[in-house]
């Protein structure tokens, strides 16, 4: 009962019953000291402010671990199942895993390491092996065949979990064929065959740790890595074969994110300053109408183009729609069209029936689709008289499809319905349909536990989107391209940028006066140590008033001259009133006369002549007179300092021709592999390569306002255009899409100059509107040509409706538009589709 106090409301005997049946199993199973341990560690990391995360995996579905505080979901409401996780009619090791903020994980890893031993911990092996894509390249390069080449047999192994090349060959007929037709591919197939499967390196597995009662060397032989590391010779399986328990610690950035978040709130919201995350309401309207507006950026597991379109179709308005949209979004559903018929039933365009009554209560909150792992469960137990861990063990061979076990557990169930009163004839069918979605069936514990960290991301991004973004901002402020779409995205929310500033900055983005602040550990080449010593002085001393005081009052052994030349560049001195271009050139005279005042301290010459060195009387006042560096210049610094541009864009005149000519970068993600696309922009970086052949080609990083793509320029191409390569007009690239393993790039057809395209070829280009894949109802189809009619042009116009399985491309002959940005603003808002001009 002291367990179940802070238990919100529900029948208690319901909870009392559940606790003591969990605790029975767990005695009788012998796992209270790992649930023990497991506690232990995580009230070490909550008590230290190490974020945790609510929970993971089939873990969810224990109340025991809900009252430990090891999860933060009552299992009760959302009809999780204990039985998913212990089963004592299936004996295994219990698998709880543990998400942890990415910054403190391995704290929270040398605290377990000191409590139990470094002789009784230690992290898990993991060995990779050569996979099916992964042999074909590594033999390609053996056989010294062309990358273009090998690259091309690689994608047509099809992107499957697991998948090996005998199943790609069955499943790929142009594979087949490569085979078949030339003896070079079929060489390199076969010796990758060979290969598939064998063990390629050893590393530390990402998350797993063993703990040991005795020594570890007592159990399994140890293994000494290139860093010196330590971990288990023996991986994660066969250390649950010799009986060890491993323990999963998981580093999530969006933990990290929601943290800073919440800390953020309570220092600058008003009456917020017992603000956390785990008490806002499951019910917050607003956050439903952010997440069914598929504006999910930045939203744990929701912010994939195929999500965001899963969301504006299915448009959740509760907790429990959540968490079947998780389930929802995998290969097995989308590419079956479950999820589809799932909507349609949801929205009521397709009648719900169930094959008998007892169904309804079990696959209501599903509409009739058997959406979870737990619902098997749960109809064998209540139509069949399975017990729950007799019916786990029946889901699992569903699961598995063994015949000899389907048969066998088929059987079963049929006699067990038929004693509830069940025709063997709709028994058969239900067992049947149960066996169809088993294989589809996902874990709602864990689907559960995942749509809680969605839904706290998006609740702060809906009504603390300043706090958001700048956390989004801090935890990638390593990684430019991250930071140059986050401030992207910020800027479309309508949230401004401030640039970096000595006197307001902080090493972290930060929230200030209704804008984000840049934070100063995202300049280039300014270390931490100079950040401590200028972020102490200003703490201890108060506002630097100029470059003359700064540098009197900062380490100037560690904001050494390199360093303030980056702070001039990135404008962080700006508030002082001096051009750049000034503070640059009076940068020696300023460090020299630090140097000095220094000096007169440290031999005790200051009490006389204290004020004749003051800041004020400086020679800050003789300042040369000499103009500001150009626009041009000041943004190139600006480049160079920050790795984007923060108070303008070289390529601001030319927004209005790139919209109307060009895909944003941003958007490429979003269009298929092989679809051919135009870009425009700068090239910010090339890099010229010579191929096998000894021709010249290049790679470059085309940079538009919303980010920057790589494109490849083949040997005709670059010898044709190399010129308009170096220079800096900007360029308007058309190409194929290409979606490798390693990021997507656009392979060159087309490089013009902005500058040299005609009005006639600009117009030539069509319009491609982009709709939801739910269909168009009647009213969509009017307001969708009041649209096109209201914005009268020269492009011709194509309809694009997605489906998961084709697309059809509709062109709208009699009407011509003007794609504008507020044509755009009208598709995306109105009819929640994209504008392509291509």
């Amino acid at each position: 009962d002291g367990c179940l106090k802070d238990i919100g409301p529900g029948d208690p005997d319901i909870y009392r019953n559940r606790l003591e049946n969990e605790l029975k199993i767990i005695r009788s199973m012998g796992f209270a000291g790992y649930f023990l341990i497991v506690w232990d560690f995580i009230q070490y990391a909550k008590s230290n402010n190490i974020p945790v995360g609510p929970g993971r995996g089939s873990a969810a579905g224990s109340l025991v671990a809900f009252t430990l505080g090891i999860t933060e979901i009552d299992p009760i409401p959302y009809g999780l199942l204990f039985e998913r996780f212990l089963n004592p009619a299936r004996i295994s090791m219990p698998d709880i895993d543990v998400d942890f903020c990415m910054d403190h994980r391995d704290r929270v890893i040398d605290y377990v390491t000191e409590k139990y031993g470094s002789d009784h911990v230690t992290q898990i092996i993991t060995f990779g092996t050569m996979a099916a894509r992964g042999a074909i390249r590594d033999v390609g390069r053996v056989l010294d065949i062309p990358y273009a080449e090998v690259d091309k047999v690689a994608k047509l192994v099809h992107n499957v979990p697991h998948i090996t090349l005998e199943e790609a060959i069955q499943s790929e007929p142009k594979l087949k064929e490569l085979i078949e037709t030339d003896t070079r591919i079929k060489e390199l197939v076969d010796i990758a065959k060979s290969l598939e499967g064998l063990t390629r390196h050893a590393s530390t597995h990402a998350a797993g740790v063993v703990i040991s009662q005795s020594p570890l060397t007592e159990h399994l032989p140890l293994y000494k890595g290139q860093g010196d590391e330590v971990t288990s010779q023996y991986d994660m399986k066969a250390i649950e074969k010799i009986g060890l328990v491993k323990f999963d610690f998981l580093g999530l950035k969006t933990l990290t994110v929601i943290d800073m978040a919440e800390r953020l709130i309570r220092a600058r919201q008003e009456g917020q300053h017992d603000f956390s995350i785990k008490n806002v309401s499951l019910e917050d309207p607003k956050t439903y109408e952010l997440l069914s507006s598929g504006n999910t950026f930045g939203i744990f597991q929701l912010e994939s183009p195929g999500m965001k379109e899963l969301l504006i179709k299915m448009r959740p308005k509760s907790f429990e729609d959540l968490i079947a949209l998780v389930a929802l979004y995998r290969p097995g559903p989308l590419g079956s069209g479950m999820a589809d018929d799932y909507i349609k039933r949801r929205k009521g365009l397709i009648p719900i029936r169930y094959e008998v009554p007892q169904l309804e209560n079990i696959l209501r909150e599903t509409h009739g689709v058997i959406l979870y792992q737990e619902q098997v469960i749960e109809i064998a137990n209540i139509l069949a008289g399975f017990s729950l861990g007799e019916a786990d063990i029946l889901r699992l061979a569903m699961g598995k499809k063994k015949p000899d076990e389907m048969e066998k557990q088929k059987n079963l169930f049929i006699h067990g319905a038929k004693s509830k009163g069940i025709s063997e004839k709709k028994a058969e069918k239900i067992f049947d349909l149960m066996a169809y979605f088993a294989g589809y069936g996902f874990n709602k514990s864990h689907s559960a536990a995942y749509a809680m960290i969605a839904y706290r991301t998006a609740y702060l991004k809906s009504h603390y989107p300043l706090e958001f973004m700048a956390s989004l901002l801090t935890c990638e402020i390593d990684n430019t391209d991250k930071i140059a779409r986050y401030i992207g995205e910020s800027k479309e929310m309508g949230i401004g940028i401030l640039p970096p500033d000595i006197n307001r900055s902080y090493k972290e983005f930060t929230v200030e006066s209704g804008n984000i602040r840049f934070g100063l550990s995202a300049i280039k080449n300014v270390g931490t140590a100079a950040l401590d010593s200028i972020i102490t002085s200003r703490e201890n001393e108060g506002e630097f008033m100029s470059i003359f005081d700064f540098c009197k009052r900062v380490d100037l052994r560690k904001v050494n001259r390199k360093v303030l030349e980056v702070l001039i560049k990135a404008g962080a001195f700006d508030s002082f009133g001096a051009r750049r271009s000034q503070l640059m050139q009076v940068l020696d005279i300023a460090t020299e006369w630090a140097d000095s005042c220094k000096k007169e301290i440290a031999h005790g010459q200051v009490s006389i002549f204290e004020s004749v060195k003051s800041s004020e009387d400086s020679p800050y006042h003789n300042l040369p007179e000499i103009p500001e560096w150009n626009k041009n210049q000041i943004l190139a610094f600006e480049k160079e300092a920050l790795g984007l541009y923060i108070t303008g864009h070289p390529l601001a005149s030319y927004e209005t021709e790139l919209n109307s000519l060009t895909v944003s970068t941003s958007r490429i993600s979003d269009l298929a592999d092989r679809q051919e696309v135009t870009v425009g922009g700068t090239v910010s970086r090339m890099r010229r390569l010579t191929t096998r052949k000894g021709e010249r080609m290049a790679s470059l990083t085309l940079e538009d306002l919303q980010g920057n793509v790589e494109i490849l320029v083949f040997p005709d191409l670059f010898k044709k255009y190399s010129e308009d390569l170096s220079n800096d007009s900007p360029l308007i690239i058309t190409g194929e899409i290409d979606k490798a393993e390693n990021g997507v790039k656009i392979k060159a057809k087309k490089i013009e100059t902005l500058s040299r395209l005609s009005k006639r070829e600009k117009n030539n280009r069509r319009v491609e509107v982009r709709l939801p894949s739910n269909g168009l109802k009647e009213d969509d189809l009017t307001l969708l040509k009041g649209i096109l009619l209201d914005f009268p042009g020269d492009h011709p116009v194509f309809i694009r409706i997605q489906t998961n399985n084709k697309e059809s491309l509709i062109a709208v002959g009699n009407i011509k538009i003007d794609p504008s940005d507020s044509f755009i603003t009208e598709i995306e808002k109105r009819l929640k589709g994209k504008v392509f001009v291509i």
